[in-house]
């Protein structure tokens, strides 16, 4: 019998999805249970996998878009698996023929042998067709030396001239090759432009700043460490210390923790905070709920497990649904300063930069301190300047005394 294989109903919000990748092609033998296909929605990648076994036919292509419900491929549960055929194809399924105005994928294979990663990454990153290349490598392999050569001989045989292979523009001008290329955005990156340019065009958005003297934390890590690592399997973070300092601040100032519906001020007696994780399919902001409940350690195993899983494209919808206010570090790139955008519909987002040395004057003495700045972005339509101010000060009195932490003072 003939098993169809639809697009999951994968949340409430998600109504469709593109077809990132097919593990299988038509004519493959599934098991039950195998992932079949990977989902790409605006807010997760979802692996959809075979309820049976059997021959699939695939009735959509990659890169296809999909809504809730629709066919994706079928299962001949009444087929055998081939005796001398591997189960799964090695080969990915190709896709769909690209309009060059619309989109550009990465450049054809070359006919040499497989690239390595320094060549493969100049030929991408510049577009030039490697089929037109002499190798000079091992059996006659393209290096990257060869690639750099032929772009900086260049062609001056015209001032001018445009090449189009596989989606990229190669342009020739006064004897060096530039390309340009075009990439369709993806799902997440589309929802990531929506959300924030809705938040810029309908909150009163306004950031606040302070500075944390990291001594204390940094003290207590340094000492506690390795112990913490022995004991919990993950190494002891500054976002811990700075999730459990925002909850303390909202529980002092309530407003944060709210978000306007309508004519209506919603107020939350949760803590659901999202943790803005970066990813190579963009930013995600998975949710940690009910947050206030954890301890330090629950809270490290909490973020070290979705920052594993954002990298491998494996956080699913209902853990990136939600979210009463985030945190965001900017720090762990290098950022020293930066306003952070909301996260709709949620009112405040706390941004934590990179941790630098600078002279301080304390109790009249200049001195050298490890220092923060920290930023407050919030809709000033319901927080007011006293609550944002005294928020971010809540934030560093908890950071620079850790004890008010575990004492919930």
């Amino acid at each position: 019998m003939a098993f169809e294989v639809k697009m999951p109903n994968v949340g409430e919000s998600v109504q469709e999805g593109v077809i990132h990748k097919w593990r299988f092609n038509s004519g493959d033998y599934v098991n039950r249970d195998e992932v079949i296909l990977e989902l790409e929605t605006d807010k997760a990648t979802v692996e959809v996998v075979a309820e049976s076994s059997g021959v699939i036919t695939l009735v959509k292509k990659q890169g296809d878009t999909v809504s809730v419900g629709e066919v994706l491929a079928r299962l001949d549960t009444d087929a055998k698996a081939p005796a001398n055929s591997p189960k799964k194809s090695e080969v990915a399924v190709p896709a769909p023929p690209v309009d060059t105005k619309q989109a550009a994928p990465k450049v054809a294979a070359s006919s040499h042998e497989a690239l390595s990663p320094a060549t493969r990454r100049i030929v991408e990153e510049t577009g030039v067709n490697p089929a037109k290349i002499s190798g000079t490598g091992k059996d006659g392999r393209l290096t990257k030396a060869d690639v750099q050569s032929h772009l900086e001989s260049g062609s001056k045989s015209s001032p001018v001239k445009a090449e189009v292979s596989s989606g990229v523009v190669v342009r020739s001008h006064g004897g060096g090759e530039r390309s340009e290329r075009r990439e369709p955005m993806t799902l997440l990156r589309k929802r990531i432009a929506e959300r924030l340019v809705h938040a810029k065009s309908t909150a009163a958005i306004l950031t606040t700043f302070n500075e944390i003297d990291m001594t204390n934390v940094m003290k207590l890590r340094s000492e506690y460490k390795d112990k913490f690592k022995d004991k919990y399997g993950v190494g002891l973070g500054f976002m811990s210390f700075f999730i459990k300092a925002s909850i303390e601040a909202l529980k002092t100032f309530p407003a944060v923790n709210g978000w306007i519906d309508g004519g209506d001020i919603v107020y939350h007696d949760y803590y659901d905070i999202g943790v803005a994780v970066s990813s190579n399919r963009g930013l995600v902001v998975p949710v940690i709920k009910n947050a206030e409940q954890l301890s330090v350690a629950e809270l490290e195993i909490a973020v070290g497990d979705y920052g594993k899983r954002a990298r491998d494209g494996k956080l699913t919808v209902d853990e990136m649904t939600g979210g009463t206010f985030t945190v965001s570090n900017g720090g762990v790139f290098g950022s020293l300063m930066s306003t952070p955008i909301l996260n709709p519909p949620q009112s405040a987002i706390l941004g934590m930069h990179k941790i630098e040395e600078r002279p301080v004057a304390i109790n009249g003495q200049v001195v050298i301190r490890p220092m923060m700045y920290v930023a407050l972005s919030y809709d000033h339509r319901i927080i007011d300047g006293r609550e944002s101010v005294g928020f971010l000060v809540k934030i560093k009195e908890c950071v620079e005394d850790p004890a008010r932490i575990l004492v919930g003072v």
